[in-house]
């Protein structure tokens, strides 16, 4: 059991690997798109037809929160708000909308991101390590 909780910890995702330059560069171009993708889908859902390039202005911004407040170690629950918080002013100013849709689409921003990020993950670990052996 215990060899298992070490291999998770010094796992490939693991914070104390060091990583250059190219590497945080794709991890903010993939967030961007994967951001922006999902808030042009929450956008869509609440508001309709809306241009795209709104949802390309926020995907990078939520990105660059991410990836440097998570480099520079602070608390997720902090680095959530933080972005929740830039996300919901971001769809207000862009969007032009009122609070009432801001918070709606921010919220469903939310889930659609969790969502979309659990289908992706669980596929990309099934591709990677293939499924689990049988007894």
């Amino acid at each position: 059991m215990l060899s298992g909780l070490s291999l998770f910890l010094s796992s490939p995702l693991s914070p104390a690997q060091a990583v250059g330059p190219v590497q945080v560069l794709g991890t903010v171009l993939s967030l961007s798109l994967f951001f922006a993708l999902t808030v042009h889908i929450a956008a869509r859902n609440v508001l309709g037809d809306v241009p795209i390039r709104n949802a390309l202005g926020i995907g990078p911004l939520l990105a660059v929160i991410a990836v440097s407040l998570t480099a520079l170690g602070v608390h997720p629950a902090l680095t959530i708000l933080l972005a929740i918080l830039v996300d919901a002013v971001a769809i207000s100013r862009l969007y032009g909308v009122g609070r009432r849709y801001t918070i709606f689409v921010t919220f469903i921003h939310a889930v659609v991101s969790v969502i979309l990020g659990v289908v992706l993950f669980a596929a990309l670990t099934l591709a990677f390590l293939g499924p689990p052996e049988g007894p």
